[in-house]
């Protein structure tokens, strides 16, 4: 049976989040309403990566254009539909009593009513990544979805299931882990599931357990022995999972999520400094996403005094290292010599744009404020021997147009698991304090 034809009315917050979406609709119409054009305008300018979704969307744009956007559409290529723009359109009385508020919101949510009305019995539908827009939408009768081109669909599966508890092994075969500094096949372990490469396992029986890592290369499990990292020690099966990978040469590519207070920051840290010989640099940035949506001219003081409270969760997370030490450590003062040479930077995500990416260790914190293409243009400028660490908490988004499923980080994950390179570890348990811990439960 032959798929109706739809026509999709796209907000401009999915043209800013993904500046190719056009192409992502199939046979179905595309329609852009003016308005968007004339916000999309306010974002043209600056180096965040908003400025330039807004910059190259306009270049897609141009290389569509022609009179017949307005009027006939532009064909979108092969087996996909027609672009059109589409100019002001009045509101129903319905709508002019609702939403009298002459906003770009509004005038986008007209040109969708009128589109409903216009093309019935075709579906129109509204796609925006503001789910106040969608509510108003469906006020009106008009259906409204999310921009869904890129979000995890089994989010339990791919996130939060990272790791693999196998009860009743064979105590032979865990007593052999330990003996065996080389490993064992994959084959004599009993595994219901399929095994993806770097992945993680806890192996049990009865009293008995051992850590295992599967080595993609060798077809192995081997054992994974707690390690230290300057002067920080895993706490539990998760975090020793996590200083592996992090510490781990073949794997170039490692997402950690969890929340709060369960130490991603901390150990991806703690495993740049104990490798700092192995790299030129080591970068740790984090996106910023300024308090209510405003920009950070609206703070005071000057640039490094305005970013200061962005970066000082990360400047915690090097204190609690340096606490490791006394003063007149080398150890300690490797790290005041290290920040003061530029060997080791904390910054905003957006002041690493431009700079070499080769041999560097890069940590992106909050990773989960990131949009998927903010994260593939992260990962699409490493050069030869970076290592790439992406933390954050999924659960806990600043960005009003991202959630669980659909930010950077859950995307990286989905999109790389599996991948010879990468290695995902979830932690769970809070070690910040028991205070921190029960917080995070009950509240």
């Amino acid at each position: 049976m032959k798929k109706q034809k739809k026509t999709f009315v796209l907000d401009t917050n999915v043209l800013l989040h993904d500046f190719r979406c056009i192409y992502n609709f199939g046979i179905n119409d595309i329609v852009i309403p003016i308005v968007a054009l004339e916000e999309l305008d306010k974002f043209k300018k600056g180096n965040e990566m908003i400025n330039f979704m807004a910059r190259e969307f306009t270049r897609e744009l141009d290389k569509l254009s022609g009179s017949g956007l307005f009027h006939k559409g532009v064909s979108l290529g092969k087996g996909k539909g027609k672009l059109f723009i589409e100019t002001a359109k009045e509101f129903s009385e319905n709508g002019k009593r609702s939403f009298p508020e002459n906003i770009p919101d509004h005038r986008i949510l007209s040109i969708a009513e009128w589109l409903a009305n216009e093309k019935k019995p075709e579906q129109v539908i509204l796609v925006s990544k503001d789910i106040n827009l969608r509510m108003k939408a469906k006020a009106l009768n008009v259906p409204a979805e999310d921009y869904e081109n890129d979000k995890v669909v089994d989010i339990d599966e791919k996130i939060y299931k990272s790791i693999q508890v196998i009860e009743n092994v064979d105590g032979n075969l865990i007593q052999q882990l330990y003996n065996d500094k080389i490993g064992l096949a994959k084959e004599l372990f009993d595994l219901k599931k399929k095994i993806i490469p770097h992945e993680y396992f806890i192996l049990k029986n009865g009293n008995s357990s051992a850590l295992a890592h599967y080595n993609p290369t060798d077809e192995i499990l081997e054992r994974v022995e707690k390690r230290y990292a300057y002067g920080i020690e895993p706490r539990n099966a998760e975090q020793t999972f996590a200083m592996h990978a992090l510490l781990d040469n073949d794997i170039p590519l490692v997402s950690l999520t969890g929340k709060a207070g369960t130490g991603k920051t901390l150990l991806a840290l703690a495993s740049a400094l104990e490798q700092r010989n192995k790299f030129n640099q080591i970068f740790l940035a984090r996106p910023i996403v300024p308090l209510s949506n405003k920009d950070l001219g609206y703070l005071p003081g000057n640039i490094k005094e305005k970013i200061g409270p962005y970066m000082e969760p990360l400047f915690d997370n090097l204190a609690v290292i340096k606490s490791k030490f006394t003063n007149s450590s080398k150890d300690f003062k490797r790290i005041e010599d290290m920040l003061k040479d530029e060997k080791l930077i904390i910054t905003p995500l957006s002041y690493i744009r431009g700079r070499s990416l080769s041999n560097v260790y890069f940590i992106v914190d909050e990773a989960q404020n990131l949009t998927p293409h903010e994260i593939k243009t992260i990962i699409t400028r490493a050069g030869e021997n970076t290592k790439l660490i992406f933390t954050g908490d999924i659960e806990q988004i600043d960005s009003p147009y991202l959630d669980t499923t659909s930010n950077g980080l859950s995307y990286l994950t989905d999109k790389m698991k599996g991948q010879d390179i990468f290695a995902h570890i979830n932690l769970v348990k809070g070690e910040r304090s028991y205070l921190a811990e029960l917080a995070s439960k009950i509240l």
